[in-house]
């Protein structure tokens, strides 16, 4: 640039050109804009200056939502006088030095910008004095571009006020949103920097009044502080380490999930960050809790060697890169879904006390949000294994006492249909002065029925659980065609007679394309003649007498995914072979099937929603029922 700028001056310029040079004043104002785009920019970049300061303890003050002021006081190293005004100076940081500390930056800020493009658009003042000085330094930076420093007696630490923000560059101040929006956007950057550092202590004035005041201590003290004191409760916690990436946090459960972004807290090496990959592996570890629209709550600092990333992507620094991307995703894929895995996600359902109004005067059934539940517990779930069946085993003696006990049947006299004796057996042992405890011997067994060949009821620890059996039947089978595929064991159930079906151009060349899908998961399709294919084996789970039927709704189910959810091809291929070979409401199921199907439900990765997201279980407390029954014992 300085040889342009030689030959320029050297040679004669016509009065002709049109470019010029921006005059510095100008071209500061301008490149502020990218650091500081409103008050928030300006709260983020100088509590991450106090926190690469070293300090354990920051305060922040607010005035009408930063536009009057912005003040950041911290205990952190402090600056000596040549470096309270060189920090002024653009590109001047302490944080790097040569090209290889860029990369691998260890610290918030590195740029340099942050207090230069600041005192570009605001009044700017100092305040700062080092552990080992008896006097600190004071500067103010007025508008024409002078420095007044002064010396004087200050906190150790630093003190820097931002006042009239964008007070000379009206246009971009008149940009600024209401006052309300403006805090919550200084809030949000205030909570997330909290996060990453909880063992610095957080307070916040907005408008002399305490907001938030955080004590040092631990992540989880600071999540209760920030968000609530039951938070854990909805929260599952993740963690794996390896020599190369280490990924630790928490997770929402299903009761979490939102209509709206901006709970997803991504921390690279103790930086919040934004990632539309990390996002993206999350939300498909997700997969079937998402609803369009949802956004699931996530906590998670992942370390990864600062070399193999790059922050320096834009000014703001929430952008990140990743050297090895592929590998990162599927890390954070796989830890997330095994920490949904490992947690029993079952809601548990509480009746609502009625609302006596007008519009809503009867009860409801509602979520129970913040059930506790612990890590691998599986063991809340019909379990028939452990059941005995076998005949107890009574002596002769016994069983003469039973049939001793027996009142005789007048002659010429049906027993009646409903009561099988005149008086319970309990009753009649009683007034025998006999004791009962020889029928106790039986175990009882856990009943299991189907309700309208719908719903399946059966018996667990805590009270009852209620299966939907086609949404249940439709994980197995989801599941059970991705292994299928991965595993390309290729089982398929050979017909009887050959099935020949004609289709439109449209469907054949889909047939076509997603032959291979089809046939690892058990169809066999040859192609015979013009659009016509020849089914010469099904899945196992298809009905016989359905073949044809049950092959052009997966056709249809796969077509309209694919246009309405986008959905990767394998993910719909079985979605769309499990939603339409699983079982319907109205089939009967026998007991036998209803325990094969729950034994083969619980055996799946993820029993709690079927692949469309929908819920397959609820559980109703014992606690309900007596509540609802008024026992208190």
């Amino acid at each position: 640039m300085s040889l342009i700028l030689k030959y320029l001056k050297e040679e004669k310029r016509s009065e002709l050109n049109k470019i010029n040079i921006l005059p510095e004043n100008i071209a500061n104002k301008i490149a502020a804009g990218e650091v500081v785009q409103r008050p928030e920019s300006v709260v983020k970049e100088l509590l991450e200056n106090s926190i690469d300061a070293g300090a354990t303890s920051i305060e922040l003050i607010i005035r009408k939502a930063g536009k009057s002021l912005i003040q950041v006081c911290d205990n952190g190293c402090g600056m000596s006088e040549d470096d309270a005004i060189l920090c002024l100076q653009k590109h001047a940081t302490s944080k790097i030095s040569t090209y290889e500390d860029l990369e691998a930056i260890m610290t918030l800020g590195f740029r340099g910008e942050a207090l230069s493009a600041i005192s570009a658009v605001s009044l700017l003042e100092i305040k700062t004095e080092r552990p080992e000085d008896e006097i600190g330094t004071y500067i103010r930076l007025d508008e024409p571009g002078t420095i007044i420093k002064e010396k004087g007696s200050f906190p150790k630490g630093t003190i820097i006020s931002i006042k009239n923000l964008f007070f000379n560059t009206p246009g971009r101040r008149n940009f600024l949103k209401s006052d309300a929006t403006e805090l919550k956007h200084i809030i949000d950057t205030f909570n997330k920097i909290a996060l990453s550092k909880p063992e610095i202590s957080f307070k916040l004035y907005v408008d002399n009044d305490v907001v938030y005041d955080y004590k040092e201590g631990s992540i989880e003290n600071r999540i209760k502080e920030v968000f609530a004191e039951n938070m854990f409760d909805a929260l599952i916690p993740v963690g794996e380490n390896t020599d190369f990436i280490k990924l630790n946090g928490y997770i929402g459960k299903p009761s979490l999930l939102k209509k709206n972004k901006g709970e997803q807290y991504l921390f690279l090496n103790k930086r919040f960050v934004i990632s539309k990959q990390i996002n993206h592996a999350v939300f498909t570890a997700y997969e079937n809790f998402l609803e369009k629209g949802d956004y699931p709550f996530f906590i998670l600092f992942l370390d990864i060697d600062p070399a193999k990333i790059d922050v320096n992507v834009h000014p703001t620094k929430l952008e990140v890169r990743f050297e090895d991307e592929k590998d990162v995703y599927n890390f954070v894929l796989a830890v997330i879904r095994k920490g949904l895995g490992s947690v029993d996600l079952v809601p548990s359902m509480t009746f609502r006390n009625p609302i006596f109004s007008p519009e809503e005067s009867t009860e409801k059934l509602a979520v129970n949000k913040f059930s506790r539940t612990e890590t691998n517990d599986f063991t809340d779930r019909p379990d028939y294994a452990k059941k005995s069946y076998a005949a107890a085993d009574f002596s002769d003696k016994e069983i003469d006492l039973i049939f001793n006990t027996l009142p005789e049947m007048p002659k010429n006299t049906q027993a009646r249909p409903d009561i099988p004796f005149e008086k319970p057996m309990t009753q009649i042992l009683h007034q025998e002065n006999r004791q009962p405890e020889l029928f106790n011997r039986r175990e009882v067994e856990s009943f299991i029925i189907q309700l309208h060949n719908k719903y399946i009821l059966s018996q667990i620890k805590t009270g009852l659980m209620i299966i939907d059996q086609h949404v249940a039947h439709e994980r197995i089978l989801y599941e059970k065609a991705l292994k299928l595929y991965d595993a390309d064991l290729r089982f398929s159930q050979p017909v009887l007679f050959p099935i020949t079906i004609e289709l439109d151009p449209a469907k054949f060349g889909l047939v076509k394309e997603l032959n291979d899908y089809l046939n690892r998961i058990g169809f066999m399709i040859k192609f015979f003649s013009k659009n016509t294919i020849i089914i010469e084996g099904i899945p196992e789970d298809v009905k016989l007498g359905t073949e044809e039927k049950i092959f052009m709704e997966i056709l249809d189910e796969y077509a309209y995914n694919q246009k309405e959810k986008k959905l990767e091809v394998l993910d719909n291929i079985a979605k769309s072979f499990s939603c339409k070979t699983a079982i319907k409401a109205g089939d009967y199921l026998s007991e036998k099937e209803m325990r094969n199907l729950i034994d083969q439900l619980f055996a799946t990765s993820n029993p709690y929603v079927c692949p469309h997201g929908r819920p397959i279980v609820i559980k109703i407390s014992l606690e309900e029922f007596d509540r609802r029954f008024g026992r208190t014992s």
